[in-house]
């Protein structure tokens, strides 16, 4: 049989531009774009990822459903499916909207999207799911996100933006160009800046820190891991959970040693001398110094006051990852960073200052363009009431229940129906065994996937969506300088369709299709989206090509605003371009937050001993502190079963890195299957011995997919190693309700039993037949 082979087609992914070469309806290579300093190896993974044995090939129904209709099931994720053709899986799942709808209201769906899903502006599939139930009424929402929860809420009150922190962060160009000193604490993870939401065309952090490295710059990078850093560096090993106390420590030698910058913290800062009764112990009787510092830390005392010192002496950028915010009390890591970077005195200035989220992604440190960009409307949600996305398994389990948050006191709703298209929560949430336990209550869960996922293996309706590999749409985001057309590289996969095509069908079965689609096709939506974006660019006066000749060249270069540095407007006139919070100023003391009276985040930066970390009672029967971050392989979960990601494999397990003599006293050696176990769950994993990780310290990266021995059992041993098997569902606190998975207490042991298969790859159990059938003879 001869191979069909197609002409190269340029296309875009969260990690990176690239040409893809097809034959036979597969990705066979794929080529980075010529303009990418540093491409990023998850592009890899892409080839053979189109027709993956994982691959959901037709509309599928679980067996339960059809027999017994909707309601609470505990066989999700342990039933077999039924694969229906799409008009009758349209009429059962448009019929079972409805009924939700007229039974219980549109409060009782959860449009639980959340996900990465395609780097498109049309195809993004969370967009294309909240605009559907937007026009059929609307449904209760999720706010915030995994990666930035406690983020999201705490700096907005404290500097009045969370996103221009990201956005309109101090450029690596004007990093390399003045800063004398990086302080970064999570230090700057290069493997996370192989990804942007929206694409990107280049990855620049490591030509960067080449040149602030040339030019004579220090990095002090301050994590556990000792390659959160790539090249020369000063690596400071706290105990894990500990960054704000050391922080504490450090503006503890500013304040007493009169090296805080008074003039910036009067002009431009509020609560200063609230938070300083508490940092010199006048409040507390507790002065936070430098020995207060190294017990908790563990970090020398001289070695605390000298980087201080040091820190006072330079032009200092503070740098606070993403990471540090994922934990128990994560809004005061990023609230003490810009306290401490206001006591310097150099925010807004050209290389001082604060930033979040370097070496978290591909974005902070990259230059705005001036547009919108073009965007698919998802419309007005006339339902009001949402939850954290951290607190999806807490809703399922505790419909009318009372929870905190932001200053207001809120109930869950009572959740009939969870709507999800993109996105795998068996990644993102924590405590699997609890998750499972939620996903039973429900009475219907539909899930969009292009794969046979975790979540897709729980749903009752399986909806086969194409991959971005497979349609045409158009690329960017707000950092990055291309506009792309992205050109569909193979014909759709099986019986896949567009989650578009699959929304208009339902739309038109419920009534709503001109509201949906306003008669446009998907082609018709990308020429007006990009009309919308390209009326923009022309009226800042620059031309702008007609759509067809835009998609035969295939890009746009835009303007961009080069050269920023954070906060610089408010420092150049705090009352003309004043901040966004109640006194237009940073607040190191919140009033407002003080007026909750949340005992989990007071008023200002506090030290709050973490549930999850070696100083604490948990640690004498879990001594090992598990980091579970992103890994190097994958973005998230996307594409683990491809080729990059197979490689990291131990033995078909996600590995688990060890320092050595951590292993050696467990009797585990390099490339040995090990269970990693606390008393919420335990998976197996791969051994990798590295004195990078800190002793008492292992690291498993999220996102291999979840892989229980027993699929029955919720509490089932994960055997592929996904570590969400071990982390709590606790919050970060009242204010945020934030994603608390990034570390966990954890034991090993070697494994030495039979080594199971993996099956995560695999799909699951059909019976044959229809909906009639199945519910007329029991299946």
């Amino acid at each position: 049989m001869s191979s069909e082979h197609s002409a190269p087609r340029q296309h875009m992914a969260h990690w990176g531009m690239f040409t893809a070469q097809s034959s036979d309806g597969e990705v066979t290579s794929v080529v980075p774009d010529r303009g990418d300093a540093d491409p990023s190896p998850a592009l890899g993974n892409i080839p053979g990822s189109v027709r993956h044995r994982s691959r959901v090939r037709r509309p599928a129904v679980r067996r339960g459903w059809l027999r017994d209709g909707p309601g609470a099931s505990n066989d999700r994720g342990n039933d077999s499916f039924v694969e229906l053709e799409w008009d009758e899986f349209i009429d059962l799942l448009a019929g079972e909207l409805r009924r939700v709808v007229d039974t219980h209201g549109n409060e009782a769906i959860y449009g639980g999207s959340y996900g990465w899903a395609s780097s498109g502006r049309f195809h993004h599939a969370q967009s294309q799911l909240h605009r559907f139930l937007n026009t059929i009424g609307g449904y209760t929402r999720s706010v915030n996100s995994y990666s930035l929860g406690a983020t999201g809420v705490i700096m907005p009150r404290v500097v009045g933006t969370h996103w221009k922190l990201f956005a309109r962060s101090t450029s690596w160009e004007v990093i390399a160009k003045h800063t004398e000193l990086m302080v970064c604490f999570g230090g700057v993870p290069r493997k996370n800046t192989g990804t942007n939401h929206g694409g990107t065309s280049n990855h620049p952090t490591r030509d960067a820190l080449d040149r602030f490295r040339a030019r004579g710059g220090q990095l002090v990078s301050i994590s556990p891991l000792r390659d959160d850093v790539d090249g020369a560096a000063r690596w400071l090993a706290p105990v894990p959970g500990t960054d704000v106390a050391l922080m504490l420590g450090l503006a503890y030698v500013l304040a007493s040693e009169g090296l805080h910058d008074t003039d910036f913290l009067a002009r431009y800062c509020t609560g200063y001398d609230r938070f300083e009764d508490y940092l010199l112990g006048r409040s507390d009787g507790v002065p936070k110094d430098p020995a207060w510092a190294s017990v908790i830390t563990g970090l020398p005392t001289d070695v605390i006051a000298a980087l201080a010192r040091q820190m006072a002496a330079h032009t200092t950028m503070v740098t606070v990852t993403w990471s540090l915010q994922r934990v128990r009390g994560g809004e005061q890591a990023p609230w003490m960073g810009i306290t401490l970077a206001a006591m310097l005195g150099g925010i807004g200035t050209p290389g001082a200052g604060f930033g979040h989220g370097y070496g978290s992604m591909n974005e902070p440190g990259l230059a705005p363009v001036p547009y919108p960009l073009p965007t698919f409307w998802q419309g007005v949600n006339p339902v009001q009431t949402f939850v954290p996305v951290a607190a999806v398994s807490d809703m399922l389990l505790d419909p009318g229940g009372r929870f905190e948050y932001d200053g207001r006191s809120l109930t869950y709703p009572d959740i009939k129906l969870v709507h999800w298209a993109g996105g795998n929560p068996f990644h993102h949430h924590q405590d699997i065994g609890r998750l499972r336990r939620a996903l039973a209550r429900p009475e219907t869960i539909v899930v969009h996937d292009p794969y046979w996922t975790p979540l897709a293996r729980h749903a009752d309706f399986v909806v086969p969506s194409t991959t971005s590999l497979e349609r045409d749409d158009l690329s960017c985001t707000r950092n990055d300088p291309l506009m792309v057309a992205m050109q569909q590289a193979v014909p759709r996969y099986a019986d896949a369709r567009d989650d578009y095509d699959t929304l208009s069908m339902l739309a038109a079965k419920l009534g709503v299709a001109e509201r949906f689609t306003e008669g446009r096709t998907a082609e018709q939506w990308l020429r007006h989206m990009y009309g919308q974006w390209q009326g923009f660019v022309r009226a800042a006066g620059h031309p702008v090509p007609d759509f067809d000749e835009f998609w035969r060249t295939g890009s746009y270069r835009m303007d961009t605003e080069d050269g920023l540095t954070l906060f610089e407007e408010f420092r150049a006139d705090p009352v003309g371009q004043p901040l966004r919070t109640p006194s237009g100023r940073i607040e190191i003391f919140s009033s407002d937050i003080d007026g909750f009276g949340y005992d989990d985040c007071p008023g200002h930066p506090t030290w709050l001993e973490p549930t999850e970390w070696l100083g604490g009672a948990r640690s004498a029967d879990f001594p090992l502190h598990l980091i579970a971050n992103q890994p190097k392989s994958r973005l998230h979960s996307q594409l683990d079963h491809g080729a990059v990601s197979q490689a990291s494999k131990v033995q078909g397990r996600e590995p688990i890195r060890l320092h050595p003599g951590d292993a050696e006293s467990r009797g585990i050696a390099e490339g040995d299957v090990v269970r990693v176990f606390n008393d919420r769950g335990a998976c197996l994993a791969g051994a990798v011995l590295d004195d990078a990780v800190s002793r008492g310290v292992a690291q498993l990266s999220t996102g291999a997919w979840y892989d229980p021995l027993d699929p029955a059992d919720p509490q089932s041993m994960c055997v592929h190693g996904n570590p969400n098997v071990l982390t709590s569902d606790e919050h970060t606190s009242k204010l945020a309700q934030g994603c608390t998975g990034q570390h966990a207490l954890v034991d090993i042991e070697l494994w030495t039993g039979a080594v199971p298969p993996i099956r995560a790859y695999e799909q699951p159990t059909f019976v044959v037949g229809s909906a009639g059938w199945a519910r007329s003879t029991g299946g």
